[in-house]
């Protein structure tokens, strides 16, 4: 929008005060070049680096270091400055160059530039309040112009828009916003040339390395990216296919002649793609929140399609709450790449963290192989210092077979269509490892019914003659005025815990979860089970071995009792499969209470129910149970055939 554009001017000058490597400014560069028309532009940078520059530039969209050696007593330092497309300056003299305006590097050539140590806002307050407001409130805090390490440079840049001034009608001064108010004193007063270094030996230009893009760049990977798609006309967006970073096998691919392998860059890239067209309007500043937002979409993408795992609006909401918190106590409107990992490992899980990061470090355009040499650097060749975050993804125990990339490594088909040749079993049989958790679960799940229930039937008292169960504590701070202590009495609960209801998801479209089972138990140690799940050909693991998803399931016991509860007549009132399992589960349990976890209560009919039949439900909420131990209880396998169980271990992890 054009009112967040800011320009300072004086005489034909008219500068844009920036902070460097952020992307809005990079952005109100093109809106100043559009609305100045200039016929000449100049950057704060030294016109002995003109020659390397410029050819980093043109090789934009790829990153680009130019480095150079300055010898001092002791050692030789090394100074390096990164040509991306998210700077200011960089996109000045791209522009320049694409519109054949003339380009002056205006600085002075310093050994040594000092460091500057403005506490300033981060550059998206611009995004919302313009620059003007935000470069006035910056003049003030700073105080009036003095003396100042810088003012040396400041001369030269004076001195040289003067010169410039002579020539040129319209000139754009792309600067600093710490340097800006003392030039622009210094452009009315005369000047003389300044000494200056007029050539540098060893300017050497490398090729940035694609790991080095991961950690060094001023704007993260993802950012730039966005950036960079955004500078012409936005790109077809992508279809939403199911297309993950670590491809699972799919039986229609085995039928069309074998398992088709998708890049990793070819996911990443059309992330960013569809990422590109939702930050903003055509033309419009990117919008680095929804940046932020889309980029933990995507994520969430490739985490659901790499684990079967669907994120939930409880954890998208802790993810931003966390990274907000954690931005504001580092005095920040919005978080930096670290701090949202730090969220996304925090409020999800480490796999989750992964992928995110893989997204967010991703730069398309950049490759190992170039015309001229590459280089690999370090956050500590740049800044001298870093920040270090780990991730321990979920994966299978050592001496399962795992790549050095730490991806399992699966067996594969020999043939296409090999693998289902295994489904000539018309039998189906579970996974015996799965069977054993599940029924561990529900016995939990009944003690923790039998004692919420014992928690909802006490009385308190004030004490007369009997401790009863003991003394309330609670209750007796909360009198604590009256002098009196209050005791408790645990009341027996009649009846136990039957049935067990889990839904994970209830499916109200229907189409996620298809596919509808009811199982017997085979022995008496097992319960009956019902379940609908995701189609189990959609993801083939081996020979006659399917891997599915729970949309929710019920436990029944005793064994061997329980129809085929998905064309029982009486549950057509129901209007959703976790409502058939909840009637089931009211229906063949044989004590008088029934748990229920699922992320909503039942209907109030449903209590109506089961006061009728004398029995309770007892509702857990499902955000109440450890997220990590329902993740691995959502994954189930499915076997055509008893023999299959034999291989089973060599294809499940």
């Amino acid at each position: 929008m054009p009112h967040r554009l800011h320009l300072e001017q004086f005489g034909p000058v008219h500068a844009l005060p920036v902070l460097h490597y952020r992307l809005e400014f990079a952005h109100l560069v093109r809106q100043a070049v559009d609305r100045v028309r200039p016929d000449c532009i100049a950057i704060e940078l030294p016109s002995t680096l003109e020659g390397p520059f410029l050819r980093g530039v043109q090789r934009l969209p790829q990153i680009s270091v130019l480095w150079y050696d300055i010898p001092h007593t002791r050692k030789t330092e090394t100074v390096y400055l990164l040509i991306e497309p998210a700077d200011p300056l960089i996109e000045a003299a791209r522009l320049a160059l694409e519109r054949e305006i003339p380009l002056k590097l205006i600085d002075l050539d310093l050994d040594r530039y000092p460091q500057h140590q403005d506490f300033l806002p981060d550059s998206y307050a611009v995004q919302r309040i313009g620059l003007a407001p935000y470069y006035l409130q910056y003049c003030a805090s700073a105080g009036a112009p003095g003396s100042d390490p810088d003012s040396r440079r400041e001369l030269g840049m004076a001195w040289r828009l003067q010169q410039l001034a002579a020539s040129h009608e319209r000139i754009l001064f792309i600067c600093g916003m710490a340097h800006l108010e003392r030039v622009r004193q210094l452009f009315d007063r005369p000047g003389a040339e300044p000494l200056t270094r007029v050539r540098r030996e060893g300017v050497h230009l490398a090729n940035l390395h694609p790991d080095s893009c991961r950690e060094i760049l001023g704007e993260f990977s993802f950012v730039s990216a966005i950036h960079e798609m955004r500078r012409g006309p936005l790109p077809q967006e992508p279809a939403d296919t199911a297309h993950a970073l670590r491809k699972r096998y799919n039986a229609l691919e085995l039928i069309a002649g074998g398992k088709q392998e998708v890049p990793e860059e070819t996911v990443l890239r059309q992330a960013i793609e569809r990422s590109a067209r939702h930050v903003g309007g055509a033309g419009e500043m990117p919008d680095r929140q929804r940046i932020h937002y889309r980029l933990f979409q995507e994520a969430a993408r490739h985490y659901r399609h790499e684990t079967g795992e669907q994120l939930h609006l409880w954890q998208k909401r802790a993810f931003f709450r966390f990274a907000r918190n954690y931005a504001a106590l580092s005095g920040q409107l919005l978080p930096d790449l670290f701090q949202l990992l730090a969220a996304a490992r925090g409020c999800v899980d480490d796999n989750f963290a992964y992928a995110f990061c893989r997204l967010a470090t991703f730069y398309p355009w950049q490759r190992e192989d170039a015309e001229i040499p590459t280089i690999r650097l370090s956050p500590e060749d740049i800044a001298g210092n870093s920040r270090t975050i780990r991730f321990r993804p979920r994966q299978a125990r050592p001496g399962k077979g795992l790549s050095p990339l730490q991806f399992l490594r699966r067996r594969r088909e020999k043939r296409p269509g090999e693998w289902l040749e295994g489904f000539d079993d018309p039998s189906l049989c579970s996974y015996p490892p799965e069977d054993i958790a599940i029924e561990d679960y529900g016995r939990f799940l009944k003690k923790k019914g039998a004692k919420q229930l014992s928690e909802e039937q006490y009385r308190v008292e004030p004490f007369t003659a009997s401790l009863l169960d003991g003394i309330d504590m609670r209750e007796t701070l909360r009198n604590l005025h009256e002098g009196r202590i209050y005791v408790r009495e645990q009341q027996r609960v009649a009846g136990g815990v039957g049935g067990i209801v889990v839904v994970f998801d209830e499916d109200r479209g229907g189409e996620r979860f298809p596919y509808r089972m009811t199982w017997l138990g085979e022995h008496d140690q097992e319960s009956d089970m019902a379940f609908y799940a995701t189609q189990p050909i959609d993801n083939v693991v081996g020979p006659g071995i399917c891997r599915c998803e729970y949309g929710g399931f019920v436990l029944s016991y005793p064994p061997r009792r329980m129809y085929d509860i998905w064309h029982d007549p009486d549950y057509a009132f129901a209007r959703g499969k976790h409502e058939v399992l909840l009637l089931a589960a009211l229906d063949y349990t044989r004590e008088t209470h029934v748990v229920y976890a699922a992320p909503r209560p039942p209907r109030s009919m449903f209590r109506q129910l089961a006061a009728r039949l004398g029995k309770k439900i007892v509702y857990i909420p499902l955000g109440s149970l450890s997220p990590v131990k329902l993740k691995k209880l959502r994954v189930l396998h499915i076997l055509s055939g008893r023999d299959k169980r034999e291989i089973a271990n060599e294809y499940i992890w």
